[in-house]
């Protein structure tokens, strides 16, 4: 092989090299922060969009809509906050990345569910608040707030609310969870925190009594 050729042959492995190298889009960890902030929006809008197409083909029950809906606006908004800066509306990431997904957006400006309605007495409205405090509380053990009055509020709420609904039998035991903890937090002082090992049982016993909750909803 004559020395050009040589050439042209390792000129031409170097470019295939290139080819098949990653393409990173971030240079900083605050720009990787950023990245999945992003991604993190894009996979609860289509996620949101996916769930309305099922609950318009029949293919998923009310009541599990409806609990899978609540769940999925609460993380919108904690995911939106997080690009909120580059993206003053949620539009302009919807244009930005050419997202068409009319249906999360309809619900995304609702803020609710399409199967509740906005009196309070309604079934819906009882099984949305319910998960919407459940994911509150724990999401705000996960971020060490942890003082008695910055908890007891939701926590007593959710009680109150899982009351109102019919369809939870009276020996459920995420009531009995639940009340546990009131009792516990009832108990200490205002500006009072729980501990590390309290903050790990009370979230272990919170997201049992979640998946209780939605298996009432997927059996009733």
């Amino acid at each position: 092989m004559s020395m050009f050729a040589q050439v042209q042959s390792s000129a031409g492995q170097a470019n295939n090299v290139g080819l098949y190298e990653e393409v990173k889009l971030y240079r900083t960890a605050r720009e990787r922060e950023k990245y999945d902030n992003m991604s993190d929006l894009y996979a609860v809008i289509n996620t949101l969009q996916s769930l309305q197409k099922a609950y318009i083909r029949d293919a998923i029950l009310p009541k599990e809509y409806t609990a899978a809906c609540s769940r999925l606006l609460v993380q919108y908004k904690a995911a939106f906050r997080q690009i909120q800066s580059d993206f003053p509306t949620i539009e302009d990431f919807l244009k930005k990345y050419r997202l068409d997904c009319p249906l999360a957006l309809e619900r995304i400006k609702e803020d609710r569910p399409i199967t509740t309605k906005k009196e309070t007495g309604s079934e819906s409205k009882c099984i949305a608040d319910i998960v919407s405090l459940f994911i509150t509380v724990m999401d705000k053990l996960r971020l060490e707030i942890r003082a008695m009055d910055e908890i007891q509020p939701d926590l007593r709420e959710l009680m109150e609310t899982m009351s109102r609904l019919s369809i939870l039998p009276d020996d459920f035991e995420g009531k009995k969870n639940v009340e546990t903890w009131l009792d516990t937090l009832s108990a200490m002082q205002a500006s009072e925190e729980l501990n590390d090992g309290q903050v790990r049982q009370m979230l272990f016993d919170l997201e049992s009594a979640y998946n209780a909750f939605n298996r009432v909803l997927h059996d009733h």
